[in-house]
This record gives structure tokens, C-alpha cells and sequence, in this order.
């Protein structure tokens, strides 16, 4: 039976004596930098240097604190019994590529996710790419892949103990046999096959460093990586950063340069039907903000998703004899956020969200609305998957406490079929989903998702989580986790934020929480807190806070703005040092959403509210634990480093900082074996619970 497992979740209300952590020394040091005549202290420079044997074994030092820590709370709540017991199903979400099904799936306790293939619905999977087998030291993510158009050829991406940068190589999907070609540096690239080789992009090999100069080549199967055809690069801007795509036909070849320091996109193209076979600019200087994501080809027409001019998101056809001239063939909808398009040769299939509800949508190329399948509150679905001669399409289908299920929709009765049944441990019927709104700082009215025990007295001052990303437009939706199900089955409160940052309401309620505007995402999030225990539902003593990435920033600002309210805080993989974000991989392109230390205005709004640089020397924070991983080069790990030093060495900290440190790990923590990332996230959840005992 195959193995899966999501982010977890749990509190559980106990009994505790904290005591103050016997912390490792920490040296610091006066490194100076001035913005505006403004000087930045940074007393903790020297954690940068993750190389050097003094920070080494301070993390060394920091872990083993953390452990014993550990050892102490999961004796008293042992949640990796717990949460292993809610982490088993048989299903994940196949999706069709070609001529086959692929999946991702754990097949042991010890081993990497593998890649799964299968040639139909009905046939058992069967491993076609196995990444242990790759190395036998490094721990072995597969992290993408692409079908040749024959179905031949499968090249897929994988990375090494959780780096973002990754390795191509290739493998017969009917025989199972790798070929020999084998591409190094790849780093935030896509696999575009034309013929018989693909596009891709790399960059030239850097650490920590500013990760710019990426190139655009072309691989032919069966040669050497030096033999590849360089397409395209901007030698006089190398922060510009590229995409590429090719048409389900082949017929086009699309490439997307972003400017993120300009704030502009180019798109250039090929259309391979031309006599002149060469790259010829499609559409420039378009504004990031109009988000236009080009899908595929309609015969000698693009198709494309687009925000320009909008909330909510169309759909356009583009000619690219006159690509100004955009045709509109799905209009916006005022109330309907566009959420996911898939292309079919007779008709399209969208994703729309209203209200939090999903619902399924066709349309033909005239725009003609054709089907409605309305989904449950509290529901989302997942990777809509099909060929464009396909009458059928897989996708998943779940929520907070119900498991994933695979469904089977045909696109002409719009009928939905489950594929098979999904085992769990428990009886999902017995919990509740609802939708509240609550009153941010400014008026505006904020959704949350409030998810409990049946039965439960809801106005108890109740254990509660609190968890929110709110960041880049990401659409929050329902998903399963089964620490959410032990947490709710103990008579917890699940709540979830969906804050101004985020897209669940649209272009402009991302852009609300987007750079000067940043601001507004952390009082949405206080707003929740302050909404949770003001009616009752938990106590500022029985409220524990988590989020991940720019979640986890969320999470860190709420902590050092109002830290009276919240008992426990665990910011995973977060950015901290906000000053300094910028000069690190790939930092740069998160201007848009943060904005730089080189603009004045930028600069002093990221200072205000950078959690490292607003600790205060004389506050008591909750109890904190800081994860971050030793590879993680998307957020490098010393943002943590420098965060835990600075809570931790200060006299007024009596509750516990702890920082735990992933090893050969990156952006998404243990994700080595099934094992590791249980163990991770078990101890995520022995520490809440542990510090949320007995009050």
C-alpha cells in the first residue's frame, strides 16, 4: 500500500512546568549597514557563513538542545504514533501525460517518494523511476518531469538533499531505461519538448550567492550537455529570468522573460509552421500585474489566462499576426475566481471558486457555456488531468478532514465517478467546516475557515491553532492533514486565515497585502487571533500560530507585534531578515511582492515590520520553535540561524527558542523518507502541544 502524508497539525491540552533552555554560547558581533541615513545593526553577521566550523557547531550545539527538548515533550505526547496512524491511503491524484498515468507515492518507510507509472485507471502502478537508485548518499527529490509528444520519453528533474537546484536526465517509459544524457545546474526550469530533444534553463552554479544569469538551451536526446544549443539570454541584465513552453502540438515554442527590477514580462515566440523558423517577439512590456499565463494553441490562435484589466481573471485568444488585438472567449466574472483552465480540442474545462466554493465549468471556443458541476463547502479539487483528444479527466477531491479521493469526470455528461475507494483510520463524517468572516483593522472583512469536532462547544475557550500564508496571490484551499483530524479528535479548533496577500478573493485582495501594503497581512492575521478570543473560542493561553515560507513571516511579524496574545509560535521556513533577503539566490525576485532596500520608501516599510529587527530587548515571547532546513537555498536557513540568536539571548526570554535544523534538507523540511518527514512534523506537534498544557 502506498504511503502519503501531509503538512500536520495538533494540539492537545495538558499539564507543563516550562524552564529556561540551557542555551549554546553565541558570539556576536557590530556589522553596520546604512540605507538612507539610516544604520541597520546586525549583530549576527557571522551566521551567514554556513561553511565556516563556528557556525557549523553552533547548529550542532542548537539541534542538540532542541532534541533533548524534543525527547522531554514527545515522551509526554508521542504524536508520531498518533499522526502515522492518520497517514495512510491508497490513492494519490494520477495524472495523464501522454499516453499514461503518473504519480507520485512512498512505497516504504525508508525510501524517497517514487515516480509511478500505469497505462490506464484500472492497471496497478508500477515504480518507473525510483530515486533511491539514483545515489546511495545523497537523498534523491524528484521534482518535475515531461512526456516526449510520441510518449516515449520521459525527462524528469530531481535535486539533491533538498536543493532547489536539480539534475535532467531521461528514461524509456515502456522499458524503464535510462538513457545516458544527463543535465547538471538546473535551477526553476521547465522541460519543453520539441522533437526529439526539449528547452530548458540553467543558471551557472552558485551557492547562497545572488542566483541570476539563467540561460534559455536546447537538448538534444543522446548528446552531451555541451553540445546544447544556447536560445537566450540578457548578458546586459542577468537578473532577468525566463520560462518556456511549447504548444501540446508542437507547433510553438513560447518564451517568458520576467524583469522583476522593472516590473515588465516579454514574450517572444516560434512558430514552427513558418518558413523562418525563428524566435520573434510576441508581446512586451507587459506589466507583471496583468498575470498572463499562456496555456496552448488553438490552430493558428494562443489561448491565454489573464488578469489584465480585471480581478478575477478570463480567457483570451491571441493571434499572433496581431497580438494586441486579444479576442476575449471566457469574460471575467465579478463574483468567480478563475482559478485553474484546461485545454480540450472541443471544449475547455475551468476551475472557478465562489464564496470558497468550487465549481467545475465548460465552455466551448466560443465562449458558450456548456456544464456546471457545483461543489461542497470546505472542498477543493486538485490537477484536472487530461490529453486534449481525452473525453475523460482525473482529478482529486478533498478537504481539511475528508481524504483525498480520485474522480473521474466525463467531459461530455459531466458526470463524476470515483476511480477507487480511499482507507483511512477514522470517520470523517464526525467533523464540521465552516466559513466565518471576522473584522480586520481597517474595516475590511477577512474569511476564515473554522473546522472542529462535531459536538464540540464551540464558545469553550477550546485549544486552537491559527495558520494563514498570505503571500504571491496563492489561492488557499481545503486540504487533507491528518494532524488536523488527532488535533480536532483531542477537542481542538483548526482555524485558517485566508488574509489580504493571498488571491482567494482576487487580483486586487493579493495586491492589498503586497508590498507598502504588506502590513495589512499581518493585522488580518492579529485580527483573526484577536476575533478567536474575543468571542470565546480560545484564550491568548491556548492559541498556538504556524505557517510556512512567507506564512511563516506571517507568523514571525504577528509574534513580534503582538506576541501578549499567542502562547506557542512555530515559523517554518521563514524570512526574517527582511533587510537582507534581497542580496541571497534568489531573493531579488521577491521584490515585487516585498519591494527592495534600494527604494527609500520600500526600504523603511521592510524594516518596520522584519520580525529580526523588531525583537525588543525587554519582551517575554512565546514559546518558539524555529525549523529551517541546512539546504534550503530559496530561504537560507540563516534567516532562522539569526532569529533564534537574537530571541534566545536576550535576559527577558524565560519561555524556550528553539531552532531545528533539517539536515540534507531544503525548502519542504524532511522530505528524504516517510519517516524523516514524519518524524519532522511530529515534532512540530509535540512542541505545541507540550507548551499548551495545562493552562
Amino acid at each position: 500500500m502506498l504511503r502519503f502524508l501531509s503538512l500536520l497539525i495538533l494540539i492537545l491540552p495538558l499539564t507543563i512546568n516550562a524552564q529556561i533552555p540551557d542555551y549554546p554560547p553565541t558570539k556576536t558581533t557590530c556589522v553596520i549597514d546604512t540605507f538612507f541615513n539610516t544604520a541597520v545593526v546586525d549583530e549576527y553577521r557571522w551566521l551567514e557563513n554556513t561553511n565556516d566550523s563556528s557556525v557549523k557547531g553552533w547548529i550542532r550545539a542548537q539541534n542538540s538542545l532542541t532534541a533533548k527538548e524534543l525527547r522531554k515533550a514527545s515522551f509526554s505526547i508521542n504524536s508520531y504514533t498518533a499522526i502515522d496512524r492518520y497517514s495512510y491511503v491508497e490513492y494519490s491524484n494520477p495524472q495523464k501525460h501522454g499516453d499514461y498515468y503518473f504519480t507520485h507515492a512512498y512505497y516504504n518507510n525508508v525510501g524517497s517518494p517514487a515516480l509511478f507509472c500505469r497505462n490506464s485507471l484500472k492497471d496497478d502502478p508500477t515504480i518507473l523511476v525510483d530515486p533511491n537508485f539514483i545515489s546511495s548518499k545523497d537523498n534523491i527529490n524528484i521534482k518535475g518531469f515531461s512526456v516526449s509528444l510520441d510518449s516515449k520519453l520521459l525527462a524528469f528533474q530531481y535535486s539533491r538533499n533538498g536543493s532547489d537546484w536539480g539534475e535532467i536526465q531521461i528514461v524509456n517509459i515502456k522499458t524503464g531505461a535510462f538513457k545516458n544524457d544527463h543535465l547538471i545546474n538546473i535551477k526553476y526550469s521547465s522541460i519543453a519538448w520539441k522533437g526529439d530533444g526539449f528547452y530548458y534553463s540553467k543558471y551557472p552554479q552558485q551557492e547562497y550567492e545572488k542566483t541570476n544569469g539563467q540561460e534559455v538551451y536546447y537538448h538534444k536526446i543522446g548528446t552531451s550537455q555541451d553540445q546544447d544549443v544556447l536560445i537566450f539570454k540578457r548578458a546586459n541584465n542577468p537578473d532577468v529570468y525566463f520560462y518556456t513552453m511549447t504548444s501540446s502540438d508542437e507547433r510553438f515554442f513560447i518564451l517568458e522573460e520576467t524583469f522583476e527590477n522593472k516590473g515588465i514580462k516579454n514574450f517572444h515566440y516560434i512558430d514552427f509552421n513558418d518558413s523562418a523558423k525563428v524566435l520573434k517577439p510576441l508581446l512586451t512590456n507587459l506589466k507583471i500585474s496583468d498575470n498572463i499565463n499562456i496555456l496552448d494553441n488553438d490552430g493558428d490562435f494562443l489561448i491565454a489566462q489573464t488578469f489584465k484589466g480585471g480581478n478575477n481573471g478570463m480567457l483570451v485568444r491571441i493571434n499572433p499576426a496581431s497580438p494586441r488585438a486579444w479576442e476575449v472567449i471566457v469574460p471575467e466574472y465579478k463574483t468567480a475566481l478563475l482559478l485553474n483552465v484546461t485545454l480540450l480540442q472541443d471544449r475547455i474545462i475551468t476551475l472557478y471558486q465562489t464564496n470558497r466554493k468550487q465549481q467545475i465549468v465548460s465552455y466551448d471556443y466560443q465562449g458558450k457555456l456548456l456544464n456546471i458541476l457545483q461543489l461542497p463547502f470546505g472542498f477543493s479539487v486538485n490537477g484536472l488531468s487530461g490529453e486534449k483528444n481525452d473525453k475523460q479527466l482525473s482529478f482529486s477531491y478533498n478537504g481539511y478532514t475528508q481524504p483525498t479521493i480520485v474522480y473521474v469526470l466525463d467531459v461530455e455528461s459531466f458526470e463524476m465517478k470515483p476511480l477507487g475507494t480511499t482507507v483511512v483510520n477514522f470517520d470523517y463524517t464526525l467533523f464540521e467546516t465552516k466559513e466565518l468572516e471576522y473584522k480586520s483593522f481597517d474595516g475590511t472583512m477577512v474569511p476564515l475557515y473554522l473546522i472542529y469536532k462535531k459536538g464540540l462547544i464551540l464558545k469553550n475557550q477550546n485549544p486552537a491553532l491559527l495558520s494563514a500564508y498570505g503571500g504571491f496571490g496563492v489561492v488557499s484551499s481545503p486540504g487533507f492533514e491528518p494532524g488536523i483530524v488527532h488535533f480536532l479528535s483531542e477537542g481542538g479548533i483548526y482555524a485558517y486565515a485566508n488574509i489580504r496577500g493571498g488571491g482567494d478573493n482576487g487580483y486586487d485582495w493579493a495586491n492589498q497585502g503586497r508590498g507598502i501594503n504588506k502590513q495589512n497581512s499581518f493585522d488580518d492575521f492579529i485580527a483573526a487571533a484577536e476575533f478567536l478570543i474575543d468571542n470565546e473560542y480560545t484564550s491568548c493561553k491556548k492559541l498556538a500560530i504556524t505557517g510556512a515560507s512567507n506564512g511563516g513571516l506571517v507568523v514571525s511579524a504577528a509574534l513580534t507585534q503582538r506576541p501578549e496574545l499567542f502562547k506557542v509560535a512555530v515559523p517554518i521556513v521563514a524570512p526574517l531578515d527582511m533587510i537582507r533577503l534581497e542580496n541571497f539566490t534568489i531573493g531579488y525576485r521577491n521584490t515585487d511582492e516585498y519591494g527592495s532596500i534600494y527604494d527609500s520608501a520600500a526600504f523603511f516599510n521592510l524594516l518596520s515590520y522584519s520580525p529580526l529587527h523588531s525583537i525588543k530587548e525587554d519582551v517575554n515571547y512565546p514559546a518558539t520553535m524555529i525549523l529551517t532546513s541546512e539546504n534550503d537555498d530559496r530561504v537560507p536557513p540563516f534567516n532562522s540561524y539569526k532569529f533564534a540568536a537574537k530571541l534566545q539571548n536576550r535576559k527577558a526570554q524565560t519561555n524556550p527558542v528553539l531552532l531545528r535544523v533539517e539536515k540534507n534538507a531544503g525548502h519542504y523540511g524532511g522530505t528524504a523518507n516517510f519517516k524523516t518527514r514524519l518524524k519532522e512534523e511530529a515534532d512540530i506537534y509535540d512542541f505545541i502541544m507540550y507548551h499548551l498544557k495545562g493552562e
